[in-house]
């Protein structure tokens, strides 16, 4: 287990490290100028090209790379181009939000989606499959944006039960909530299912049904304890895809979080903040993997045999 758990920390670094270069390149070779976006509108060339020397940005890229992931060791991410504040502490402010959003949006797609897996695979080819698999579909399939605007308008606009937008109270938590959570259900509800259908058809299930146990007991401590083991790994990804996929949904409710950050930074052409929050994203989506690899080798010994 010591082995597998440092194979799988090395290999997170070595990610970190090309998410690190990725990030880099990738937002220095989209149009414009970070020091003429830092300097102002009213600023001369002089100003600029002054300020270009200071934030070294006419340095060679493996010279600006080498500042910029030594700063990042040191957990400097840089001063944000437009507030001038230091991006490491608009980011961890903004984080609080992003993070109760996407524990709460877990929380709701966890327990429906293993509910409606355990029914609809305890239930094979009835009514109640067919019609888990159609929500399971539209869930899927719908946009993160029309979802939201949908749920506005009824719950918001309409009926006026729920705000509409911002981060005022816990009521301000279910839109949103249930707008990130939509996509994760009908997944969490189709691996449930899958893995429930698979541990139905063992021997063990269909010996424990043979000794007479409670059809309540032979699915609850027999067959989902074994089938929970993908579908705690589905669980965790979701979780930080969750994060990632909050920023259309914080833009649809105005929510504060990373993701209204990440669009309010690119819409600025704010460098330092934007690679600040991919970091973030990335680093927690990272170690969310690590921990779900660790986690699913204690579950299943045979992993970390292999």
């Amino acid at each position: 287990m010591l082995r597998y758990i440092q194979q799988r920390l090395v290999a997170a670094v070595i990610t970190l490290l090309g998410i690190t270069i990725i990030v880099f390149l990738m937002l220095h070779m989209l149009p414009g100028d970070p020091a003429r976006v830092i300097a102002g509108l009213l600023a001369t060339e002089e100003d600029i090209i002054r300020l270009r020397k200071q934030l070294g940005l006419d340095q060679p890229l493996i010279v600006q790379y080498g500042h910029f992931f030594g700063n990042l060791l040191r957990g400097d991410l840089g001063i944000s181009a437009r507030t001038s504040q230091p991006v490491l502490g608009e980011v961890m402010a903004r984080l609080p939000a992003t993070m109760e959003l996407a524990m709460i949006s877990t929380a709701i797609a966890s327990f429906f989606g293993i509910v409606g897996g355990v029914i609809a695979a305890t239930r094979r080819n009835s009514f109640i499959d067919y019609l888990t698999s159609i929500l399971t579909l539209f869930g899927a399939s719908m946009p993160v944006y029309w979802l939201g605007l949908m749920l506005i308008i009824l719950f918001a606009v309409q009926w006026q039960v729920l705000p509409a937008a911002g981060n005022e109270g816990p009521l301000s938590f279910i839109l949103p909530s249930l707008t990130l959570a939509a996509f994760s259900v009908a997944l969490i509800t189709r691996m449930t299912r899958s893995s429930m259908l698979e541990v139905l058809g063992q021997d063990y299930v269909r010996t424990a049904r043979a000794k007479g146990l409670q059809e309540r007991g032979v699915l609850f401590r027999h067959a989902l304890k074994n089938a929970f083991i993908p579908v705690i790994t589905v669980i965790g990804l979701q979780f930080g895809t969750l994060l990632g996929g909050a920023v259309l949904t914080e833009s649809v409710f105005g929510w504060p979080g990373l993701g209204l950050l990440l669009l309010d930074s690119i819409s600025a052409r704010d460098y330092p903040v934007v690679q600040g929050v991919v970091l973030v994203f990335s680093t927690t989506f990272i170690l969310l993997n690590v921990w779900v690899d660790i986690l699913y080798a204690y579950l299943d010994p045979r992993i970390h045999y292999a």
